[in-house]
Order: C-alpha cells, then structure tokens, then sequence
C-alpha cells in the first residue's frame, strides 16, 4: 500500500516489482515452505528404515511394476519409477525455471548472469575433485558427480529462517546459483550417466519432438494433447538409454515462452467482454453471460505464456509432493554401529562429505572473487564478504540431486548406503553450520528507499509498495 501523502511508485519501479521481485519472493516462500516438509520426508524415511518395520519399507520400494505396450515395455521397482517417472517431472518444473531465467530472469544478461554462473562452475568442479581425491583409481571413482548439487529448497529455507540478516540480493543470488547448478547437474547425468544409447527409440523421440514444434507452429494451445505427447517422449528417452529425468529437460525448453495474446491486446479486449457481461446479465440472458465469462477466461489464460503457467501450476505439485516422495524413498538408510563405521572408512563417504561441506564454499568463494578481481562480476548490492561466505556454506545442503546422482553412480547397494550416507550428514553439517554463521555475522545496513520515495523527510514505511 502506498501512502496517501507520497506519489505512486513510477513505472519503472512498478515493473522490476512485478516482473522480478515478486515472483522472486513467491518462489522463495514454496521452497521455503517446501523445505520442512523435504526435512520431514527425509526423517521419516530414517526412522522407518531403523523402525521395527524396516522389511515394510524395503519390501515397498522393491516391489515390482511391469508395463507392457507392445512395442516398449517398462519393467522396473517402485523406487525405480519414483526415480525415473516422477523426477521427470522435477526436472520438467528445473527445465521451466531455467528457461525463465535465461529469458526473463536474473540469467537474462550477460552482466547479471556471471556470478552465479562462474561460483557455480567452482562450486561444482571443486567438489568433483575433493571427492576425486579420495576415491581416484577405485570402484567408487565414477561417484564425483554426487557433491556437485545443490539443494534449492533446503538452503533457501535456511536463509529464510536467518530472515533479514541476510540481504535481499543475496537470496536472489543464491537461486540464481541453484538453477544454474541444477543446469549442471542436468548436463553431467546426460552426458557422464548414458552408458549407452539406443538408435530407434532416440529416433521415435525425435519423431515426437517434430509433432511438438508443428503443432506450436500451428497454434494448438490443448495441454491435454501436449501431455499426451510429453509421456510419448519420455518412453521414448527411457528406452533409448538416456536417463528417463532429460527428457523432462527437453520437454521444458520446448515449452513456449510467451503468451497469446500481450498485455496490451488484453487491456484492450477485456472491457469490452465485461460489458458484454454486464449487458448480458442485465438481459437476464444466462447463455451471452456465460459465453462473455468464457471468452474472458481464455483471454486471461493465454494472456499468460505456458510456461508460466505450468511452473505456477506444478510448482506446488513439485515442491510439496513429488519431492517428498523421491526423500521418502531415497533417504531411507540403515544407521547402526555396523553401518556408521563402514561409512569412516569409506573413501565414497568421505569424498561425499568433504566435497559438499568444504569443497562447495571453497568453490563458490575462490571463483566468485577471481570474477570480482577481473572485473567479469561485482557483488551482490549490500552483500559482505562475510555473507557471501555464509551463503557458500549453505551451498553445500546437497540433498536431493545428490541423492539422485547417488543412485546413478553405484549398482551396489552398500556402496550406495554409504554415499547416501555422506550426503545426509554434509547436508546437516552445512544446514547447521551456514545457519549459525550467518545469524553469527552482523546484519546488513538497511538500504536506502529511492528517491520517489522520499517527500518531506517521510519514507514509504516497511514493506509497502
């Protein structure tokens, strides 16, 4: 709310809030939000694996699914499907928010995009080599993929219990450095994870792919259609040996990017359907009411591009289903005297914790400030060194794609456990850690409102528009 004595904020002002930092923030609450319930999914699959029950929980994402449609058949466990059906779709919601980010976000340009993208490179090669160090020349070498992500709803849900010790800019720099770090994650387990590659199915694919672009090209606007043809592609990518979760990638950059109709067309056609509306129902005429309604309701959806409203609609699927699920049946490790000491013996355990404990904030640090020192990047507005650090940390909550990369990595199920292992305790480790830093490190001075914003010695009071 704007007070009545000052003037309106100017349009400038109104667009970054709009087209930046709202969405920004609405994205920071779901993954924040999300965030305690990942936590939750995450306990409750230790506990259920330590449980008297522990038969129960293996037994469920053991049991075996069979899927026959003729020419594709699709034989795998419950844990398998979770991994490869569901995070098809996780990766489909990281696709869209990737896409967004390149076109409309903080990776649109050049100078903004820099230093997320150059600490996330250190904040993933780093890591690679930490666990490089200790597990080179062994069987467990193929894992240096695993301490090389970044959990986006872990970390921002720290920062967002760290509150206003921590600058705006500096949240918006972290999601930046997530969804680049998922880009990276996407690019290693297409590339480093195919073992091999099926010709015919990739072609069928690519078939699909083809329809896709002709019916954009057409202006079919039907979801239905396009779903349809979305789990066409996805059997198509499973069975040709690339992992099942690109093809969610693909589908999400194949997703058009800008609406039917500009606002512009909108603010144009809208008063004259709400004065058919208005006409109608002054008639009495129930018929013309509810065709004006329909005409405004497809005007407003695709006033709207589909991707946004995909990542609207699925954002919440993702963040408070689907990845709860995937923690539910992957964090369920058995933790027993047995176990605990195989894992400090382990080179993958270690490898693990120290390249996402050390290795991710190390990364993060030495590549952001050479990009400061060339002059490539400059730091986020009212960010210390101090908080940079802190955010670094923070970085290094792997969870998710870690445990996801895990289970790509090993077919043994020990070396497996021990891995997840690693992952569990850096994710705490750094959760914990980054946590007490931060609220340990003074807290930003406040910046100053802009100028419009300022009349008579009165500011805008905090939190208003």
């Amino acid at each position: 709310m704007t007070s009545d004595l000052l003037p309106a904020p100017g349009p400038g002002r109104r667009f970054v809030t709009e087209r930046f930092i709202r969405p920004i923030q609405a994205f920071a609450a779901i993954e924040a939000s999300s965030g305690i319930l990942l936590l939750a999914a995450a306990v409750l699959a230790i506990a259920w694996a330590n449980s008297p029950w522990d038969d129960a929980y293996f037994d469920l994402w053991n049991a075996e699914f069979e899927l026959d449609a003729n020419r594709f058949v699709i034989h795998q466990t419950l844990g398998h499907l979770v991994n490869d059906g569901l995070m098809a779709i996780f990766f489909f919601m990281v696709g869209l928010e990737i896409k967004r980010e390149l076109l409309h976000g903080e990776l649109a340009s050049v100078r903004r995009a820099t230093l997320p993208a150059v600490a996330a490179l250190g904040g993933m090669v780093v890591p690679a080599l930490i666990y490089t160090a200790f597990n080179a020349g062994t069987d467990t070498s193929k894992g240096w993929g695993i301490p090389m992500a970044t959990d986006i709803a872990f970390a921002v849900g720290v920062l967002t219990l760290v509150g206003r010790r921590v600058p705006f800019s500096l949240k918006v720099f972290l999601l930046a450095l997530a969804i680049v770090d998922d880009l990276g994650a996407i690019v290693v387990i297409a590339v480093f994870y195919t073992e091999s590659i099926h010709v015919e199915p990739l072609l069928w694919g690519g078939l699909v792919v083809l329809i896709i672009l002709g019916l954009r090209t057409w202006g079919v606007r039907s979801t239905d259609v396009y779903v349809a043809l979305g789990i066409l592609f996805w059997v198509a990518i499973y069975e040709s040996g690339i992992h099942a979760t690109i093809a969610g990638v693909i589908l999400a950059f194949l997703t058009p990017a800008s609406p039917l109709y500009s606002r512009r067309e909108f603010e144009r056609h809208a008063p004259a359907l709400l004065e058919r509306y208005e006409a109608a129902r002054g008639e009495g005429d129930h018929e013309a009411e509810a065709a004006a309604i329909a005409e405004l309701e497809r005007l407003s959806r695709d006033t709207v591009s589909p991707l946004e409203r995909l990542e609207h609609t699925l954002h919440g699927w993702v963040s408070f289903l689907i990845v709860p699920i995937f923690a539910l049946a992957n964090a369920g490790v058995v933790v027993d005297g047995d176990s605990v000491s195989a894992a400090f013996d382990s080179a993958a355990t270690a490898g693990v914790f120290f390249g996402l404990v050390l290795g991710k904030p190390i990364g993060i640090l030495l590549f952001s400030y050479i990009a400061v020192r060339l002059g490539l990047a400059s730091m986020p507005a009212n960010a210390s060194v101090a908080h940079f650090a802190g955010v670094g940390i923070l970085a290094g909550i792997g969870f998710t794609v870690s445990l996801f990369i895990t289970g790509l990595s090993f077919d043994s199920a020990i070396v497996q456990q021990e891995a997840k292992m690693g992952v569990l305790a850096a994710s705490a480790v750094a959760g914990i850690l980054g946590f007490v830093y931060l609220w340990l490190v003074p807290a930003p001075r406040t910046e100053p409102l802009p100028e419009p914003a300022r009349t008579a010695g009165r500011e805008i009071p905090s939190g208003a528009d």
